[in-house]
């Protein structure tokens, strides 16, 4: 007679497989009724025998937890975003690229849907799902786990395969058969209709309730395999394995022995997907061969072996009412068309940006014109021309701003710079809290129980004019203020506080310098190593580390030859801010590679590609992506592509193992 431990195996057993038959493989082995009872059967033994209890149980996938702070979760390898193209030209100059670098003539690649849902990571540990975490700002994200249990197609335990630990990528999306039911359910229950099923799939993983996100058809098509040393040679093999050990992996994906082969693909798709049973706004090349895509590797944004080919977007006309101006926290103005409400890609558009005074007058864009307006890569709004047959006899050109909106400074521009400015950058209100709200956000000093709004109501308050006032905040000034209580204001101080421990590189990025974004602060934070020598250095010491050009020198000495800058920085020092990298941040750096460049190509054995780049970084070396004459080495390992050897052989370029490299060290 078999044991209730054994009786709940097996069931478990069962259910998972038919599940994975139903949601996965639609082919459903057994009736809804049938499942239910073993689901009942089922959960009465796991009741019975509570020292069984698996959080990765079929039973689990009802919902329950209730979860109301998500935790943000640092993702173990980053969540890059896709270069977008909109033409087969584009497409060509990236193959042209792939296949330079690479040094290869002809390159498969791999074709797939670009689904329009919401991004997931999902990691598993010895084939459980262990984590589902939110693509966030790609660094970090919502740990999620909780609803994503109860996605009937993604599997909780993994059948017998090569998978066990690793993450996998997808989409979480909503069928569009799911959303209209969903949608005649909340109008006949007199609710508003939701707008888009790419939203709605986004909002329900943040539902705090898990049964509620249980009751929405939610489905998971995934396309990314990231782990080290898998045992695969192509991504799609990869994805094939990732099918059999029970993910759903779309029947779209289709492996091209050519560029050819992708236009075909495109071209087919560009029609079919209206026949789609979810959303779709592109297509996704990617370089198949796994090496190669560890050979070509990252810029600061995106893979180089991906790129994604966009549709042609939805356009719509409107009228054209106003013509604002925003001023953002670097004091760049920004013209915005005020619309007349229209309906576009599933959502209702009212503002769209006009970009700046060129485009303005290039389109010759008037108040009261009717605009054509389309989602630049589907996501942000953007007027495209004008419709002359319908512009008054009586409409006058546009003249664009000459003072600030929110400081009446007269505006100014400066040669070659597409932005008007307002220079007023230390008494312009909306550059104030503009500055203050960069320094709290995520990427930068991520300080909790701080938002934009709670900014601008300090600011308003006169509690803060400035970045290091945040340090002087005491509770009981914080208490009296609009929607503050005892606990809210306690968490804002605590964040504060916390925030004395956020590492050098990102203080850097968090001060706001002009055109000193998230990649050129680490650069300059392990190039100078503190503050002290970052503002001291000279223009031309500025230029000479490596991708600095005169622009962000520039900047960095206006920055440093400001004295309110100098008192700011200052202070953040006397609070105990980070203004240096730490001594862990330092360790096992050298300058033993000094004005070396290397170019790594090929597999490794002692060493992944990425930590043998990160060995080169490390030590003061410098890393490139294609051999040239100003090239000192490259890295060699197996099957490096023949026509670098030659490249490099050509230009006289040393070639060296793994272990050369290893022993220069």
């Amino acid at each position: 007679m078999s044991t209730s431990k054994e009786q709940i195996e097996q069931l478990r057993s069962e259910l998972r497989e038919h599940n994975y038959n139903y949601y996965v493989l639609d082919n459903a082995t057994i009736s809804d009724y049938d499942f239910d009872i073993k689901l009942k059967e089922l959960e009465l033994l796991e009741s019975q025998n509570p020292e069984f209890f698996d959080a990765n149980s079929p039973t689990q996938r009802v919902g329950g937890a209730i979860t109301k702070n998500f935790n943000t979760i640092t993702h173990k390898n980053r969540m890059y975003s896709l270069d977008n193209s909109y033409s087969k030209e584009d497409l060509l100059d990236w193959e042209k690229r792939i296949r330079k670098i690479v040094g290869v003539e002809s390159v498969e690649y791999t074709c797939e849907l670009k689904y329009d849902g919401a991004s997931i990571n999902l990691s598993y540990e010895n084939g459980r799902l262990t984590s589902a975490v939110t693509r966030g700002d790609g660094f970090q994200g919502d740990d999620v786990t909780a609803n994503i249990k109860t996605i009937r197609s993604i599997p909780l335990q993994l059948k017998e395969n090569a998978l066990k630990t690793f993450e996998i990528r997808g989409e979480i999306i909503l069928p569009l058969d799911g959303f209209n039911k969903m949608n005649k359910e909340r109008v006949a229950a007199g609710e508003e209709a939701y707008r888009n099923p790419r939203n709605t799939a986004s909002g329900s993983l943040k539902l705090q309730d898990s049964a509620e996100v249980a009751k929405r058809p939610l489905d998971c098509l995934l396309y990314h395999v990231v782990g080290e040393r898998l045992p695969f040679k192509t991504h799609a093999e990869a994805l094939g394995n990732a099918k059999e050990a029970g993910f759903k992996i779309p029947q779209t994906l289709k492996v091209a022995k050519s560029i050819d082969e992708v236009f075909e693909f495109i071209q087919y798709w560009d029609i079919e997907r209206h026949n789609l049973p979810y959303e779709t706004d592109g297509v996704v090349v990617k370089v198949n061969s796994l090496p190669h895509q560890d050979e070509l590797g990252y810029t600061s944004k995106a893979p180089r072996w991906a790129i994604a080919y966009k549709f042609k977007a939805e356009q719509e006309s409107t009228v054209l009412h106003k013509i604002t101006y925003q001023v953002g926290r670097t004091g760049a103005i920004t013209p915005v068309a005020n619309l007349e409400p229209v309906q576009l890609a599933g959502t209702i558009v009212k503002r769209a940006s006009l970009h700046n005074a060129d485009q303005i007058a290039k389109l010759d864009i008037r108040e009261n014109d009717t605009v054509f307006v389309e989602k630049g890569g589907e996501i942000i709004p953007k007027v495209v021309g004008v419709d002359l047959s319908k512009r008054a006899a009586s409409s006058q050109s546009t003249k664009y701003a000459t003072h600030c909106p929110e400081c009446e400074t007269l505006l100014v521009r400066t040669e070659g710079d597409a932005k008007h400015y307002c220079p007023n950058e230390f008494g312009c209100p909306t550059q104030i809290t503009g500055k203050i709200q960069h320094y709290i956000s995520r990427k930068a000093m991520d300080i909790d129980g701080l938002g934009s709004e709670t900014i601008e109501l300090l600011f308003k308050e006169g509690l803060v004019s400035n970045y290091a006032d945040l340090y002087d905040l005491k509770i009981e000034q914080i208490i009296p203020l609009e929607r503050m209580a005892e606990k809210s204001a306690q968490n804002m101080v605590a964040g504060i506080e916390a925030s004395k421990q956020i590492p050098f590189e990102k203080v850097l990025f968090a001060l706001g310098i002009r055109f000193v974004g998230e990649t050129v602060a680490k650069k300059l934070a392990k190039h100078f190593k503190s503050i002290e020598r970052l503002m001291n250095a000279s223009f031309d010491e500025l230029v000479n580390v490596d991708e600095i050009g005169d622009r962000i020198a520039q900047s960095i000495v206006d920055f440093s030859n400001e004295l309110s800058n100098t008192v700011l920085i200052d202070r953040l020092r006397s609070y105990g801010v980070q203004l240096e990298l730490s001594a862990e941040a330092q360790k096992g750096q050298t300058d033993i590679l000094q004005g070396n460049i290397f170019v790594v190509s090929g597999v490794f054995t002692r060493l992944s590609r990425n930590e043998l780049k990160k060995a080169i970084e490390d030590n003061g070396g410098k890393v490139s992506s294609s051999i040239s004459k100003k090239t000192t080495y490259v890295v060699a390992g197996d099957n490096m592509g023949p026509s670098k050897r030659t490249k490099a052989e050509n230009l006289g370029v040393p070639i060296i193992t793994e272990d050369d490299f290893l022993k220069m060290l």
